[in-house]
């Protein structure tokens, strides 16, 4: 039975690959919505309003993504406590990448009136409903594989995913950024929405190879399997729940802050051009990158808790002076506030994968972090684009914006240091134990 479990053990490349491939695409699919909606969603699908009205409108159907997320989580993350982790992600995978090709051939308002918004809405609560369940299959994925002392580095795995899914859609929108503003609005936007389908081709061939982790395999082979994952959640352990939704909010607040709103304010304000601000996003996802491994190999030697808090303390701080870089209105002072952006992220991105899983029994892990993860993201992701826009739009300033955000981390911050890790079972242990032993069996 040893032997089995051994060779049926895919490699850390693959797992690698499996989580990083398809939250990369996934992200991908996300970030080119909020792009579109920063860029051109106001105009294409809400003409008739002013130009406030018709950004909130458009920032207003992207955070209808993250209403379907906790929805998603919830009713993916039961199916995954109770048939398993990857056949999950390969749904997940599909429904959000479907959602994501079909925007792209979406007629606008001009062509049907009210409903292309009303489709556009429609897609994105089914994009919203599948990544909802994503992240949390991704680390799972890859941290039931590693034992103790490599589960955040394994926990990181699915987290590169999300500055490449910065990378990769930047890459994209910059690649059509120099079309005229005729073209652009007539067929550019949709030429980044379009590719994603070759994009989920990929990742659902490298997740085929995938197999559930035998720590989860145990589960299942005891019959302890919940009959209601969620329920058992929340009457087993809430504080854990609540604290680590509230954690989960600072680094979406930090990251669509600069992602998604800073190109409506940074255009539109500042003066910058748009594929100026691009680039400049795109460059800083490097060291954001970069600084993921980091915290996530700094974790295993100190702790999942302790980096995570030094991100969220780092994200308390950096607003106030980001907003002042980027309204000098020059190109240097802006990329080191995305830049600090960046490694604000990559702090906190590097230690979740690792602290979430730590902290929920594996009966209901899977709810368990996918439910806390999107409650951050509906936070401090989803909320975060319309509130800058409408204190800007009451202030006249970016001060009232960054203290928001600063506001927002802190209750991170104050909630991480209350989070609990759960006592590992007896046979986790014996068998993580076996796992870091030999090389000798491969």
């Amino acid at each position: 039975m040893a032997s089995t479990t051994v060779t049926g053990r895919p490699s850390t490349k693959g797992l690698f690959a499996a989580s990083f491939v398809g939250t990369s695409i996934e992200w991908y699919d996300y970030y080119i919505f909020g792009t579109a909606a920063a860029l051109v969603f106001g105009s294409l699908f809400f003409p008739n309003s002013s130009s406030t009205a018709g950004t909130l409108a458009a920032f207003a159907t992207f955070a209808v993504g993250f209403v379907a997320r906790p929805i998603g989580a919830a009713i993916i993350g039961h199916f995954g406590d109770r048939i398993g982790r990857k056949s999950m992600l390969i749904l997940t995978l599909m429904l959000t990448g479907g959602a994501t090709f079909l925007i792209g051939l979406l007629p606008t308002y001009t062509a049907i009136g009210i409903g292309a918004p009303l489709l556009l809405v429609v897609l994105r609560l089914v994009q919203g409903f599948g990544l909802g369940g994503e992240w949390g299959g991704a680390i799972l994925i890859a941290t039931e594989r590693a034992s103790p002392r490599r589960r955040a580095v394994y926990g990181s795995f699915a987290q590169f995913g999300v500055p490449m899914g910065v990378l990769t859609s930047n890459l994209a929108f910059l690649a059509v950024s120099g079309l005229s503003d005729d073209a652009f609005l007539s067929y550019g936007w949709r030429i980044p929405f379009l590719l994603s389908l070759v994009l989920v081709i990929l990742g659902l061939v490298v997740r085929g190879r995938l197999q559930d982790a035998p720590e989860f395999e145990r589960v299942k082979q005891q019959n302890a399997i919940s009959k209601v994952p969620f329920a058992e959640l929340v009457r087993r352990q809430p504080r854990n729940l609540v604290l680590a939704g509230l954690a989960a909010i600072a680094p979406p607040a930090v990251g669509y802050t600069v992602i998604v709103y800073m190109l409506t304010y940074g255009t539109t304000v500042v003066g910058f051009q748009r594929s100026t601000l691009l680039t400049l996003i795109l460059a800083s996802t490097v060291l954001w990158i970069g600084t993921i491994f980091a915290s996530a190999a700094l974790s295993d030697r100190f702790g999942s808790k302790r980096l995570y808090i030094l991100g969220a303390l780092t994200a308390v701080l950096w607003p106030l002076p980001m907003f002042g870089l980027v309204n000098t209105g020059d190109a240097g002072m802006a990329l080191l506030a995305f830049t600090v952006a960046a490694i604000v992220q990559g702090i906190m991105a590097g230690a979740q994968g690792g602290l979430f899983t730590e902290i929920f029994d594996v009966r209901f892990r899977y709810s368990g972090i996918s439910i806390a993860y999107t409650i951050g993201g509906v936070i401090g992701g989803a909320l975060t684009p319309i509130v800058a826009t409408t204190l800007f739009a009451a202030y006249r300033s970016s001060t009232a914006i960054a203290l928001y955000v600063a506001a927002l981390s802190l209750v991170s911050l104050v909630s991480v240091l209350g989070v609990r890790k759960i006592d590992m079972p007896e046979e986790e242990v014996a068998e993580n134990a076996e796992r870091k032993t030999p090389t000798s069996s491969s």
